[in-house]
């Protein structure tokens, strides 16, 4: 029995005691306190593969208007135009929109495009008997496949990376409101305006001049196109989901498949399972494993009630690992076969780039093992990202 077993029921997801291993908290809220509160923060958790569905997929109840982040929710609705900010109908008709950057056409051009990349970032790293899993390779392909995607010129693409990173800097006292996030997300958001005024004059064939050219229509049918304020919004949320969750995926490859090495070889050999594996890494360690909501009616649920006008959190990491709807969820197993996991969300704001992930995670593994068969994390230079929403390595070096 460890301590965790043994100490009063509490978890914080701002708490960095959870950031190496909160299965072990999440375990004891599905069997504990499957409807928790923490009086502290005033939120509800919901932990179990079936709440946290069900919640997904009801946004007229479980809102996003009012924020999505555990520490910038408020009771009145984010003064923001974007997307992961927004409910119906408002929602619908921007997604309907933005989805339309992720044509088909662009996504098949993509991946010769993304294998090329890998290819190119792992030669440079063969012959050398160690490098950083995560900052030589894994964060830069998402980096730099949405960067080509939105038109970002090369030779800012590793700027644009740092903002990036930097802007889910976590302050042990605020969360991700701090100077050093607030900064870097500022240096961000100028850039894209910068660059999409550009290309308001000077239009080429990238997501940016998508997004300047885009007409939305509005509910008395009239269109309009995007404001430059719109268009700054919804390339910074872009930029920063295509680029965040795909490089944590990586690291935990890496992390989970050195700990897993007789799956590992099978991967090495049968490069046709890697597709499966992908989606078993995203079940077993989500790399934004809670997402938050503003509850805007009375919830019975396990006995208990959410009261409206509640910050609820959803704990997507712990549903990946309920035993009621993974047997043996503990267990890794490239093998596994279910339906689906709540890695990407659900509902109206399953991720837009999803389709893209899966295929940045696959090849990027694949070519990894055409390199580099085995290899042994060093926990000692390994660097936790860790935030209310995001969890995984900012630097996870490794021998091979």
């Amino acid at each position: 029995m460890t301590a965790v077993d043994t100490e009063p029921l509490a978890w914080d997801p701002l708490n960095e005691k959870y950031k190496g291993d909160p299965h072990p908290i999440w375990k004891r809220l599905r069997d504990e306190a499957p409807l928790y509160y923490n009086e502290e923060l005033d939120f509800y958790a919901v932990s179990r593969f079936a709440d946290v569905d069900a919640f997904s997929r009801d946004p007229k109840t479980f809102c996003s208007s009012h924020g999505t982040v555990l520490e910038m929710i408020k009771a009145d609705p984010i003064d923001m135009e974007m997307m992961i900010f927004m409910d119906p109908p408002e929602h619908t008709r921007y997604r309907r929109l933005v989805s339309k950057a992720f044509t088909p056409r662009r996504m098949k051009l993509l991946e010769e495009d993304i294998r090329t990349l890998c290819a190119a970032l792992l030669d440079d790293l063969t012959g050398r008997s160690s490098f950083d899993y995560v900052q030589d390779f894994g964060a830069r392909v998402p980096a730099y496949v949405i960067a080509a995607l939105l038109g970002v010129p090369p030779e800012d693409r590793d700027t644009v990376r740092g903002w990036i990173d930097e802007s889910f800097h976590l302050d042990p006292e605020t969360g991700m409101s701090n100077d050093v996030s607030a900064t870097a997300m500022f240096g961000f958001l100028e850039y894209l305006g910068a660059t999409l005024a550009d290309r308001q004059k000077n239009p080429r064939d990238d997501m940016f001049t998508d997004l300047v050219n885009m007409e939305i229509v509005e509910e008395d049918g009239e269109p309009r196109h995007l404001t430059l304020e719109q268009a700054v919004n919804f390339a910074a949320l872009i930029g920063s989901a295509g680029t965040e969750t795909v490089a944590r995926m990586l690291g935990w490859a890496a992390l989970t498949l050195d700990k897993n090495p007789e799956q590992r070889a099978e991967l090495a050999a049968d490069p046709g399972l890697i597709p499966n594996c992908v989606e078993e890494i995203l079940r077993y360690e989500a790399p934004s494993p809670v997402q938050s909501r503003w509850c805007t009616a009375d919830v019975e649920l396990h006995g208990g009630t959410i009261p409206a006008r509640s910050k609820v959190v959803m704990v997507t990491g712990s549903a990946g690992r309920d035993e009621r709807a993974y047997p043996d969820a503990d267990r890794f197993d490239i093998h596994r076969k279910f339906d689906h996991h709540l890695s990407f969300g659900y509902g109206i704001h399953f991720c837009l780039g999803a389709a893209l992930a899966r295929t940045e995670g696959r090849i990027a593994l694949e070519e990894t093992f055409k390199r580099f068969p085995e290899w042994s994390v060093d926990m000692d230079g390994a660097v936790p990202l860790y935030t209310s929403t995001v969890r995984g390595y900012t630097k996870l070096p490794i021998n091979v």
